[in-house]
């Protein structure tokens, strides 16, 4: 055996050298996640709305709280990501972008829309 090998893998040097295309697709599975849990949290402000003025105004509530306008920016930050990055991918389908140069700039310009719709996000609830 050899003595000089790792005995753990540098997690952080791994995730810093990951490539921008990486990360992209991560985010992008990652944010199909949030979304699915994301639709139980929608639906149940929905079945909350609609059930009754009172419920409306529990609902309401709930927005209005901070965490409530969290879990709503989170939610809806996410499905701007993603539906960025399958934007991206159905371009990718049609062959535009599919070089490594075109993989890189698609994934930024992804990540980027994304920051600015975050931010847009926030702005609007907060």
């Amino acid at each position: 055996m050899n003595p000089d090998r790792p005995v753990n893998l540098p997690l952080s040097r791994l995730a810093i050298a990951m490539p921008v295309t990486a990360v992209a697709s991560f985010l992008h599975r990652i944010t199909g996640v949030v979304l699915f849990v994301g639709v139980f949290f929608l639906c149940y402000l929905l079945d909350r709305a609609a059930s009754s003025p009172a419920g409306f105004a529990d609902a309401a509530a709930i927005l209005a709280a901070p965490l409530g306008k969290l879990a709503l920016w989170v939610v809806l930050t996410s499905l701007a990501y993603h539906v960025v990055a399958g934007v991206k991918h159905l371009l990718l389908d049609l062959h535009v972008g599919d070089t490594l140069k075109g993989g890189r700039a698609g994934a930024w310009i992804s990540l980027g829309a994304a920051a600015v719709a975050g931010v847009a996000l926030a702005v609007w609830l907060w």
